[in-house]
Parts: structure tokens; sequence; C-alpha cells
């Protein structure tokens, strides 16, 4: 096995379960290692500290293991789903039969699995590799998905194609690694808290629905009733859903995609909405906004898409976001809510508020702040790594 050896002084960090190796901080590489392959850490004194998955990159080691585990058996992938799944048992997730039956089996760092996410549609894992050492693991990952669920496994899909690091030698197709026999649909209706979405892995976005807003959509519920809604951004519509289970009296979806704006349609027939309490447009949120009429909407909900994926992009970042918002705060009725968020992770919960307070005071209304909104338990965020902490939102009140 290749070995790393850091530089005098650089092994702090694993002494602390960061799970990252920068490339900075490696002093030799004894061996030859292929991108993906499993490789033992070392301090520059020879005491070995990790055992993780080598990379090219600015992050040179994603680590899998700080003690003594063989990584290289398939009981580790076992042993480590376990982990994950015990996790959202505990966090009332998991059981069968329940108003839940979807949720994030494994999110990355925050389960010690760097580079890997598997999201849990009712039976069916969707797989993302963001690693090339993942994308290189994933059949050792289906085995142990069979050998954790049994019978309740009904498909693992993988759609690494856009996420895994493109080498040559790897086969970047998406398609499934396994079927159980009597399955053979690539859209699942799945529950969350009693509401009903079909969930398409193969076509939608990221593994095929936003599970990471979960509690917020049910928070959105808990203050619409006798309220007129507008969803921006609404993709396949889970806070518009949400929103008229708990009481809204209208809600207007709008995102820019015909594709979620056909899925949302769908998804409030399957709940038994109609057009007398939704409507559907497919425009651009921002632009859509700026025309609509002040004190149309007594609640609105702004999730946009990351506006900064790195943080050379996290000035223009802010600046969108409090355009936005200031819009939003401006148009929202006296005595009305915005939920709004931010999922770009460069875009830390301070700076997002500051963003926030910018557009509130660009405004002149008086806002105050009811709650602070985050990601749920199934995004779990290692202590040790609180990078992995994304999702950050605020509900407003606004006179």
């Amino acid at each position: 096995m290749t070995k790393i050896i850091l530089k005098k002084g650089r092994e702090e960090s694993l002494k602390r379960f960061h799970p990252w190796v920068f490339s900075g901080a490696i002093a030799q590489v004894v061996g030859n290692p292929s991108e993906g392959d499993v490789v033992g850490v070392f301090s520059h004194e020879g005491e070995f500290l990790a055992h993780g998955h080598y990379q090219i990159g600015s992050i040179a080691v994603r680590v899998l293991t700080f003690g003594g585990e063989d990584v290289m058996s398939p009981d580790f992938w076992k042993n480590m789903i376990s982990r994950a799944l015990k996790v959202r048992t505990a966090a009332g997730l998991a059981a069968e039969g329940g108003k839940t039956n979807c949720f994030r089996l494994v999110h990355g760092e925050g389960d010690c699995l760097p580079g890997l996410v598997i999201d849990f549609y009712d039976g069916v894992c969707v797989l993302q590799a963001h690693s090339a050492g993942m994308f290189r693991s994933k059949s050792e990952i289906c085995e142990a998905l069979k050998a954790v669920f049994g019978d309740r496994l009904k498909a693992v899909y993988d759609k690494s194609s856009g996420t895994a690091p493109f080498k040559a030698g790897l086969d970047l197709v998406d398609g499934y690694l396994y079927k159980a026999p009597s399955f053979s649909d690539d859209e699942q209706v799945v529950l969350e808290s009693g509401n009903k979405y079909f969930v398409n892995w193969t076509e939608g976005q990221k593994t095929g629905f936003f599970l990471d807003q979960r509690e917020n959509r049910s928070l959105v519920g808990r203050y619409s009733s006798g309220r007129n809604v507008l969803n921006l951004f609404c993709y396949t519509g889970g806070f518009s859903v949400s929103a008229l289970s708990g009481g809204a009296v209208h809600v207007d979806s709008v995102d820019s995609s015909a594709k979620a704006i056909a899925m949302v349609s769908r998804n409030m027939s399957l709940n038994g909405y109609d057009d007398s309490v939704h409507s559907e447009i497919c425009a651009d949120a921002i632009e859509w906004l700026r025309n609509v009429p002040e004190d149309k909407y007594d609640l609105i909900i702004v999730d946009p898409p990351a506006f900064a994926k790195h943080r050379g992009a996290l000035g223009n970042a802010l600046r969108a976001y409090q355009r936005l918002n200031a819009s939003a705060i401006s148009k929202v009725a006296s005595g009305g809510l915005v939920f709004t968020f931010s999922c770009s992770q460069v875009v830390d919960k301070e700076a997002f508020a500051l963003a926030v307070f910018s557009a509130a005071a660009a405004t002149g209304r008086q806002v105050r702040i009811l709650d602070r909104l985050n990601q749920p338990a199934d995004h779990a965020v290692n202590i040790y790594h609180p990078e992995g902490e994304y999702l950050k939102g605020l509900l407003l009140y606004v006179e």
C-alpha cells in the first residue's frame, strides 16, 4: 500500500479527526498511487495516522478510517452502511410503515465516508460518488447495501456521471448496479410527513428529490394556514404541497424548468390538489418576483440553487442573495413571512445572515427573525468536519 508521509507538524488536523489531507501537507509519496487507491497516511516521524482514498487535487486524501480497520474488506462497507442506518433509525427515519419512507442514508464526511452520497427512496438506493475512490468502490458498496437491507432493497442506481471526477478509465455512465426481480420502474412515489411525491432519479436533479429540506417543508406547512403562498425556485413542488397540506388558501409555484413544473403538476394531482388552490408558473423566479404586486402574498419561500460553488464566487453570491431577499422582503404583505435559504457551502451562516440583514435594511421595513433553519438529522454534520454544514436559512416576520 502506498504511504503518504506528511510534513513535520502537519498531522495535528488528523489527530483531531478532520477527514481531509491537503496536498500542501504532504512531504513524500512512497509508491505510485492511482487516483482512488487506498493509501496509508503517516506522520513525518513514521506514526500511522489513517487510511483513505488518494485523489489528485488540493484534497489529496479523503480519510476512511483513523484506526486499523481493513478498508479493503467487504465487511468494512457493510459495517459503515450499518452504522449510517443506525443513525437514521435513531432519528426516527428508517422504520417501515411510517409517514416518511425516504431519507439520506449516507452523507459523505457526516458518516465518515467522504465522497459518497446515498439517498433511500422506499427501497431504492441512489448512489452518487464524488471521488474516484468511491466510484471505484461502488460494486462493494452495492453488495453492502444488499447485505444490510436484505429483501427491503428494491434497486441500487448509480448516478455519478455528474459528480465523480472525470478521469480516463472511469466509465461515467449512470445505470443500475442492482435490481430486484420484481422491480422495473425509474420512478417511485415516496412519502414525506404523509405527503406524496413522485421521485425520478434518472431525470431529476441530484438524486431526484431535495431531501435536505424535509424539516423546513414541515415548518412551512405549520405556518401556512390561511395564507397566500409564493414558492420561488420550486423544483418539483415540495414546499408547495406542504403549504397546501397545512391549510394555505392558494399557492403559486415558480421555476424556470419546464420539466420541474410538469412534475409539480403531477405532485399536486397525486395529493388531491387542483388549479383552484394552486398555479404552476414556468418563468425565471427572480424576474417574475420583480413584477409581483406588493401585498399579494403573505408567505414567500426563497430557495434558490447554489449561487456560489467555489470561494472565488463568494462576493457575487452574497450580492445576489442580498438583491433577491430585498425583493422578497419588499413584496411580502405586512405581517407576512419569508422563508429564505442558501445551499452554497462557501456561504457560511454568518455571511448569509448579514446578506439578509442588508436586504432588510435596504427595504426600510421592520423585520424579525423567528427561526434559524438548517439541514436535517440524516444530513449529519461530523463535529470534526464543520464544513459539512452547508444548508442555512432564516424565517422572517415582516411588518
